[in-house]
């Protein structure tokens, strides 16, 4: 590159802030046919930025910005564009062109590809697929969808543990470019997994020490058929980079990167999200998701809620003898109601995630209780005061109308918290997600019992 190269480049480096490029500067040097400029930025741009950018342009655009990056930045990039544009891009792709993408993409995303893309785009990729990548994705894919084998990649650097430093340096220089991380080392022989080696051990240490010297043998694993989401938590719990794969007998088929992990984790996220909010999970983004499937994805839950609340006009109905002597009953429904549906939905929040990292299991059912218990405690008699003083001014000295709406809050409150608490882990108990006791379910429950101790008590104190 000559000096006015280097100083256009810079400029545009300057001028779209920090190696990045919009879309209306992108075609600008387009019109221009200013190829050379938009590929020097392009290559040194952010993969995730790329991915932005190509978001924002028409389908042809795209494919040109494709054609200037280099083979690998272009597969990485792909792999971080949306399913959608995918599928348009893969239609206008030369076969050479997939053949490409598809020799550079790593293993793991070449099998998500393949995975999420319609059967005729399918069909191109596998036509353009030489043998050995068709045989690793088909691998990958035989495995169950939540597994630990199904978010593997099998490009890592294995070494033999009877080398030295210096020919592993020599080795990574020469296959890095094609494997997914080289932090970390595996040490096999004959597929059994051996140990580790750090990049940081091998740079550390003098050329011509073998590598048995440096393993580090005490490793976390997992095998090939363990969940994801557990494999997931792993790499939280530990601060792994990359965890390898095992199968029956030690031999390693894979490896797990932290990137991977990270995307189950928001995955399932989202999924106990949309749960809690009674929506069915959806692979869509918000925006590709249809009018009709965002429809269809919410009326269920919301079919069974308004059928269960039918419960408490059940209870109103049964005690309408009561609102006719003392009106003013029906004014508390609301707060009590609103009231234990949050305290309900507050524990739910806290135990649901508690069983999301692990630190709360089923076994601790009753320790989790008697802390929800006590909770309860301080927080029904702060409510019950606040509101029994608050009614008995505000609503003429009625003493016993404060003793009804406090007595019935605080028994409120209590059940609230036990149900919040106690649905999740018995759910997590019969091995379903907690999530699906979502807290409009637990809303609805506690709406049913917040109502029938209130007329319950209302009956008792003023005789009716």
């Amino acid at each position: 590159m000559d000096n006015n190269d280097g100083l256009m480049t810079v400029n545009l480096k300057n001028k779209t802030g920090g190696s990045s490029m919009k879309r209306e500067e992108f075609l600008k040097l387009v019109d221009k046919k200013d190829f050379k400029a938009i590929k020097s930025v392009l290559n040194v741009m952010n993969v995730v930025d790329l991915a932005d950018l190509l978001s924002e342009l028409e389908e042809t655009e795209a494919v040109i910005a494709f054609r200037l990056m280099e083979k690998y930045t272009a597969a990485e990039v792909f792999s971080h564009v949306d399913s959608n544009q995918q599928a348009e891009l893969l239609n206008l792709f030369t076969d050479k062109e997939i053949k490409d993408m598809m020799d550079a993409m790593f293993s793991d995303d070449a099998a998500d590809l393949v995975e999420e893309m319609p059967a005729n785009v399918v069909e191109k990729l596998l036509r353009n697929m030489d043998v050995e990548t068709r045989s690793e994705i088909n691998s990958l894919l035989n495995y169950p969808e939540d597994s630990a084998g199904s978010i593997m990649t099998t490009e890592y650097i294995s070494l033999a543990p009877n080398i030295r430093i210096g020919d592993a340096l020599r080795k990574i220089r020469e296959e890095g470019i094609h494997k997914e991380t080289i932090y970390t080392c595996y040490v096999v022989h004959n597929h059994i997994l051996q140990g580790i080696v750090t990049a940081k051990d091998l740079l550390t240490n003098p050329e011509d020490m073998p590598i048995s010297d440096i393993i580090e043998e005490n490793i976390i694993t997992c095998h090939t058929n363990d969940d994801k989401e557990d494999v997931a938590k792993k790499f939280n719990k530990y601060g792994l980079i990359s965890m390898p794969v095992v199968d029956a007998e030690s031999c390693i088929v894979g490896i797990v990167t932290f990137d991977d992990a990270f995307e189950v984790l928001e995955t399932e996220v989202t999924e106990d999200f949309e749960k809690m909010n009674a929506i069915l999970h959806s692979d869509e983004t918000y925006f590709n998701t249809g009018v009709f499937r965002h429809a269809g994805n919410r009326i269920p839950w919301l079919l069974v809620l308004m059928i269960t609340s039918t419960l408490t006009g059940i209870i109103i109905t049964r005690y309408e003898n009561a609102f006719e002597a003392i009106p003013l009953l029906v004014a508390f429904m609301p707060m009590l109601m609103d009231t234990g549906g949050n305290c309900g939905a507050q524990s739910l929040a806290l135990i649901i995630r508690g069983l999301a990292i692990d630190e709360i299991k089923p076994a601790d059912a009753l320790r989790v209780w008697w802390k929800e218990f006590r909770v309860a405690a301080i927080i029904s008699i702060i409510l019950a005061v606040a509101n029994g003083v608050r009614i008995y001014f505000m609503h003429g000295r009625d003493l016993r109308i404060s003793l009804v709406v406090s007595g019935s809050l605080i028994v409120t409150v209590f059940i609230a918290k036990t149900v919040g608490c106690m649905l999740p882990l018995l759910a997590k108990k019969m091995k379903m997600d907690p999530a699906v006791m979502a807290s409009p379910m637990i809303t609805t429950i506690v709406d049913v019992c917040s109502l029938f101790i209130y007329f319950n008590i209302a009956t008792h104190i003023f005789n009716l």
